[in-house]
């Protein structure tokens, strides 16, 4: 009937298929979302240890912090990594750090060392089917539109809001790397506006992402140098000790984020999915005012 309507009758065929939308919504959200959510709130209520699951992807386990930061003020929270959990066969990513999977053994071989040197957490393990009291992973099945600061998603299935000026990662600062320009430019969501020759004139310009993602930027900043981190851990303390942090829409931004380090994002109208919360951060959209933040902040005093 709907596909009818929609060649004869346009007014009747938006009003039919809007109301067919909100029908399949409002069953999805008795039938599922709300005894989630019902089920966080009972946990959070009766319960003095709450433990947590995320299966990925890295940067989502990081924006997710926030919220277990904010929950640890009054409870004792632990932290479950599901690693292997395929990723949907829809989503064609060749990225090294979520292939087929959101995450890895390998990858939470390199983020468990971070995780564990949050004090807010008190148990950092593999998920092996332990009691999980609130999953993150419920954001997905929530929203079919993601375009929301991805921080945010978590608030929503608990109805706790942390403060998003503070920092919710830390760190040490990284005795062998002080006031270097850090720059994390994953090859997926590049603003193609954008490009980083002005850093030619900077020295101590260095880049912390993938080999391949190195080689294709050093084509602009002639003296860019590559550093391959041990694990996530060193790559928060060399990213705390930053004089600057640039980044598009990535795990390395996630960090600087949570870190709450001087950090500029490299964004686009196209896909607004992260926004910098609190004090040195920025992001842009065109060269100029990328120009003109980077130097407001690579030459602020405090």
């Amino acid at each position: 009937m709907l596909k009818i309507l929609k060649f004869f009758n346009q007014k009747r065929y938006i009003s039919e298929k809007n109301a067919k939308n909100k029908s399949i919504w409002h069953k999805k959200y008795v039938d599922l979302i709300h005894p989630e959510i019902k089920k966080n709130s009972l946990a959070l209520k009766n319960k003095s240890e709450i433990s947590f699951l995320h299966s990925g992807q890295i940067g989502d386990i990081i924006n997710s912090l926030a919220l277990v930061k904010k929950i640890s003020e009054h409870k004792t929270c632990n932290f479950y990594l599901e690693v292997g959990k395929p990723m949907p066969k829809d989503v064609n990513n060749k990225h090294k750090y979520y292939s087929q999977y959101f995450i890895s053994k390998d990858v939470s071989k390199k983020l468990v060392p971070l995780l564990k040197r949050q004090k807010f957490i008190k148990k950092i393990e593999i998920y092996e089917n332990q009691e999980i009291d609130i999953n993150l992973n419920f954001f997905r099945e929530m929203y079919s539109n993601f375009n929301i600061d991805s921080v945010r998603w978590y608030f929503h299935l608990t109805g706790i809001h942390a403060n998003l000026n503070e920092s919710y990662i830390d760190a040490e600062n990284h005795k062998n790397f002080k006031n270097f320009i850090t720059i994390m430019r994953s090859s997926r969501r590049q603003n193609d506006l954008i490009n980083y020759k002005f850093l030619n004139k900077y020295d101590d310009v260095i880049f912390l992402g993938l080999k391949s993602e190195y080689i294709e930027l050093k084509k602009d900043i002639n003296n860019l140098q590559f550093y391959d981190c041990r694990d996530f851990l060193e790559l928060a303390m060399i990213l705390k000790n930053s004089k600057v942090f640039i980044g598009n829409l990535s795990f390395g931004y996630a960090l600087a984020e949570a870190l709450k380090i001087p950090r500029l994002l490299e964004s686009g109208p196209n896909f607004p999915l992260v926004y910098p919360n609190g004090r040195n951060g920025y992001d842009f959209y065109h060269q100029e005012h990328f120009e003109g933040l980077f130097e407001n902040l690579y030459n602020k005093k405090d």
